[in-house]
């Protein structure tokens, strides 16, 4: 059975761009061999993650006690957890969203602010943005 999480986090301290790399790098290793696919965006100013893991319910499971107890990670909080008949994110392992492409309209469509802020809007609002990145080809890292 196939299931979609999104969940946000804050960063617990700096992330720079190598401990991201790592992080995408790990990903793109891992979740292959487990069946998760999935999609990762880092708001670097503020320090929030947001994340879509998909695939089977027990690696998906997993995979989320890992990222909860990460010490990487603060304020932890399930936006969204649902059983699904198909994929969004399939060929990404590990999908970055570039932020460097992110127009800030898009956030305003979505929020109230052109800020990333998963913790104020609707999982609804969050996974309709992740929808409109993929369509907008603002996400990278295929594979």
């Amino acid at each position: 059975m196939l299931v979609r999480l999104m969940y946000a986090s804050r960063a617990s301290g700096a992330i720079d761009q190598d401990t991201l790399a790592a992080i995408l790098k790990k990903s793109k290793a891992h979740n292959p061999t487990v069946g998760v696919t999935g999609a990762l965006m880092l708001c670097p100013a503020s320090g929030v993650f947001l994340q879509v893991l998909e695939g089977g319910r027990a690696a998906v499971n997993t995979l989320y006690n890992r990222i909860v107890a990460d010490t990487r990670h603060r304020d932890v909080v399930l936006l969204s957890y649902e059983e699904i008949d198909e994929r969004r994110f399939a060929v990404w392992s590990m999908g970055q969203v570039n932020m460097q492409r992110l127009n800030p309209a898009l956030l305003l469509k979505y929020s109230e602010t052109a800020t990333l802020d998963p913790y104020a809007v609707s999982a609804k609002a969050s996974m309709a943005l992740f929808d409109e990145l993929v369509a907008t080809a603002s996400i990278v890292g295929q594979g």
